[in-house]
């Protein structure tokens, strides 16, 4: 099955700064609605941020001014840049794109931060 695959993730300390990836497959063009959720221990997955094909973004409440979603063409992928992390951020990173009809899904990438 088609899916993207998310790197990046890791153990840092709350104030510090991770940069998530999505890498698509060459069938999945990275010209696509593309979204980054999250999951905590307990909690039903979140949605954290939102890229169009037209370049529009939009994010969570909860990570505006801390996050940010961009596209990298060169590398058929797209990147969550997170700065300024708290333990609340604490959770699996999945990626997901729009691609014939449906949303694909990632495995997902753990961020833990530390206090």
């Amino acid at each position: 099955q088609v899916q993207p695959v998310e790197s990046g993730g890791g153990l840092v300390q709350a104030g510090g700064s991770l940069r998530l990836s999505c890498t698509f497959p060459t069938r999945i063009s990275v010209v696509n609605h593309v979204a980054w959720y999250r999951q905590a221990p307990g909690n039903e997955r979140e949605y954290v941020a939102r890229l169009t094909p037209g370049g529009s973004t939009d994010y969570s409440d909860s990570v505006k001014g801390r996050f940010s979603i961009s596209r990298e063409y060169a590398k058929n992928s797209v990147h969550l840049q997170m700065n300024g992390l708290i333990p609340e951020d604490t959770g699996v990173y999945y990626c997901s794109v729009y691609n014939a009809g449906a949303w694909r899904w990632g495995q997902g990438t753990q961020v833990t931060v530390s206090s």
